[in-house]
């Protein structure tokens, strides 16, 4: 699970600056031509709340801990993020190249920033009360102000113009709910107040190539899993004024099996805050959480892993499996971003130095002969070392 924006603090970064998968961040700041380092290490509140800087910053700094947790050959089965989040969890599953997504955060961001400019609007949670009380306060409220996140049971969203949002939370107070907060962020999001974004946004789309997702995406518009490529440019999209269905899609993820028949119990938050992992809590009860935000987190999610193999559908479903030796995997040289050669296709012969790609400025070549039986990586996908590129049937 990936966080959205409001989960960005100062300073976020600093504990990852010295691990490997900082990596990450060089690599997002050349892709979106921004100082990234800077606004995960420098930035103060004010700067990183600014709708531009908070969504880039909470998508770097959780592929960087994707990128850590990857390198501990941990995998996930299925993935959803919340609200921005939703654009990571395309990155992970590999329906979004690393350059194409960060091109296309950068897009949003910038959209959404100039939308909310224009307006007065600002998003306020709501706790204590359900989301149809919070949908009645909103339209008794008489302005503009509309649900924005179903986070869950106890946890409401609300956005708006800022005289309407008073208005709601005053009636929402006033029938018994037990608090309201303002949320960290410039802009009424995910409401018909964002709609002066959509012509840039629905641009950036149009020139994006997505990928058949590896793993199913949970997404936030309809709250059900997609991997067809051709969902996306319609979903975010609408996911742009349209609720975020977290609560709906946690349900969804609570009652997914694995291609093994195993249930998913095991449920991680990737990135700053710990959000999620509380909501997982409130509305699945059952299921075991982990927050991962800093390197020390790799430890207690190792443990959850390694504790009880059955937590994870990944582990489950992988024991025992059969290897045969004449299938060879050619693996990463290096981390990066990985880039095809034209002729590396499935079914494809190849020889003993094939170029099948590069990865960042290294050649990965095959020590094989035989043929492609499948790419393991995506175009555009950021790799590690190690990570399985070719999939080859040896001579």
């Amino acid at each position: 699970m990936f966080p959205g924006q409001g989960s960005q603090r100062p300073g976020m970064g600093r504990p990852w600056t010295d691990h490997p998968s900082w990596d990450v961040v060089v690599d997002a700041s050349e892709a979106s031509g921004r100082d990234l380092g800077h606004l995960l290490t420098e930035a103060d509140a004010r700067e990183l709340t600014e709708t531009r800087n908070a969504q880039l910053a909470t998508v770097t700094l959780s592929m960087v801990v994707l990128d850590a947790i990857e390198r501990l050959g941990i995998a996930p089965t299925t993935v959803a993020g919340h609200s921005v989040g939703e654009y990571t969890a395309l990155i992970a599953s590999g329906a979004l190249g690393f350059e194409d997504g960060i091109h296309l955060v950068t897009e949003r961001g910038e959209a959404m920033q100039a939308a909310a400019d224009i307006t007065t609007g600002s998003m306020m949670v709501v706790r204590g009360a359900d989301a149809d009380t919070m949908d009645i306060a909103c339209r008794l409220a008489d302005g503009d102000v509309w649900v924005a996140n179903y986070n869950s049971a106890d946890e409401t969203v609300i956005a708006g113009e800022l005289e309407a949002l008073e208005r709601a939370c005053e009636l929402a107070l006033s029938v018994g709910a037990r608090s309201v907060a303002p949320v960290d962020v410039g802009g009424a999001f995910h409401t018909p107040l964002m709609s002066p974004a959509r012509d840039r946004l629905r641009k950036a789309l149009a020139t994006t190539v997505f990928h058949p997702a590896e793993i199913p995406v949970v997404t936030n518009v309809d709250g059900r899993a997609h991997t067809d490529p051709d969902d996306w440019p319609v979903l975010l999209s609408a996911q742009l004024c349209n609720p975020v269905r977290w609560r709906q899609s946690l349900v969804r993820l609570g009652g997914l099996h694995d291609r093994g028949g195993a249930v998913e119990r095991l449920f991680v938050e990737i990135g700053p805050g710990g959000s999620l992992a509380a909501m997982i809590n409130q509305s699945l009860p059952s299921m075991t959480t982990v927050s991962v935000s800093r390197p020390a987190d790799l430890d207690h999610l190792v443990d959850a892993v390694a504790g009880d193999s059955a937590l994870h559908a990944f582990a489950a479903g992988h024991q025992g499996e059969q290897l045969y030796v004449s299938e060879r995997l050619v693996i990463s040289p290096g981390p990066g971003v990985f880039a095809p050669a034209s002729d590396a296709v499935e079914a494809a012969p190849v020889e003993v130095g094939t170029l099948l790609g590069r990865v960042g400025a290294d050649e990965v070549r095959s020590p094989f002969a035989g043929q492609i039986i499948g790419m393991l990586a995506q175009p555009g996908e950021r790799v590690q070392t190690g990570q399985p590129i070719a999939w080859l049937r040896a001579s």
